[in-house]
């Protein structure tokens, strides 16, 4: 069993920025591929980034050049750092780690 918790969210004004955290616990030895998700409201779960046990990141074309994945393995942490945040980035924030689900993270940006 795996317990991913996200934290980080919250109201930003466009152009802001944002850094979210999923700590990993439970029976891991350490964190493996983990990926941001997001959903907004009407729409399906999308993969914003991800980043393997190796540290290959991998970025949705809406991330690239504004969000980075990082982890930080000896704290079982992997963070989402979303810079130049627009409205269109609204929505509850995700982390995955194998089938596993954090419980999500509101992230509202608007003016």
């Amino acid at each position: 069993q795996v317990q991913l918790v996200e934290s980080g969210g919250g109201l930003v004004q466009p152009g802001g920025s944002l850094r979210l955290s999923c700590v990993a616990s439970g029976s891991i030895f350490s964190i493996n591929t983990m990926g941001w998700y997001r959903q907004a409201p009407g729409k399906q779960r999308e993969l914003v980034a991800s980043i393997t046990r190796g540290g290959q990141p991998m970025y949705a074309d809406s991330a690239k050049g504004r969000f980075t994945i990082s982890r930080e393995m000896t704290k079982n942490t992997v963070y989402l750092q979303m810079n130049s945040l627009k409205p269109e980035d609204t929505a509850v924030y995700y982390c995955k780690m194998f089938d596993f689900w954090g419980q999500g993270t509101q992230v509202t940006v608007s003016s």
